[in-house]
């Protein structure tokens, strides 16, 4: 599926990723993924894609996104919209489909091989227009689920596809990693009563 020669991208759809591989019940270790796409071929870049609320004065993946952009990916962030339905539900969105496909065809002059983490089929077209152009595409989701995390039409589309259900020991986070949760220690706070 590699050639140790060709220079690959790697195009990470981090909402579709993270519901993958919560959906598969592991965590994604991204210095271990960096690693193995290292081991496969020359990683010309790996790209993390996602929308932020704004307003949030804690946003759960800001850490992550900090530790990305530090740790060799380029992240490309832009806020999400918030809009009422016709129902009157608040509705967030912040799909970051375009930027990722620009992206892709900017770099499709000088990549040979792209792989995308996203079962989105809007996707379909973006990897034929790459092919069009000479390149090889391989897209990473799963097929584990009931339902399937990809759309069937991306998976027949690509040149490749990567489950990722087979690649948890590669790129999975050891559950043994991950930070203990924090818990008060009451005797800590004997003394203090106002909490």
């Amino acid at each position: 599926m590699f050639d140790p020669r060709e220079k690959i991208v790697l195009l990470i759809d981090g909402a579709n990723l993270y519901a993958t591989s919560r959906a598969l019940g592991f965590d994604i270790d991204y210095k271990r993924m960096l690693r193995y796409f290292e081991k496969k071929a020359y990683l010309l870049r790996a790209c993390y894609y996602t929308a932020l609320i704004e307003d949030q004065e804690y946003s759960s993946i800001r850490p992550l996104i900090d530790w990305l952009d530090y740790n060799g990916y380029r992240v490309i962030t832009k806020p999400t919209k918030e809009f009422t339905d016709a129902s009157g539900r608040r509705k967030v969105k912040g799909n970051m489909d375009l930027e990722l496909a620009i992206d892709a065809l900017e770099l499709a002059a000088t990549v040979d091989h792209f792989v995308l983490f996203s079962g989105d089929g809007d996707f379909r077209y973006l990897v034929e227009a790459l092919q069009r152009k000479g390149r090889k595409v391989s897209v990473a989701s799963t097929v584990s689920t009931q339902p399937p995390m990809i759309a069937d039409d991306l998976r027949r589309q690509a040149d490749h596809f990567i489950d990722l259900a087979q690649l948890e020991k590669e790129i999975g986070r050891d559950p043994a990693e991950r930070p203990a949760p924090r818990h008060r220690d009451p005797e800590d706070d004997e003394d203090d009563d106002d909490y």
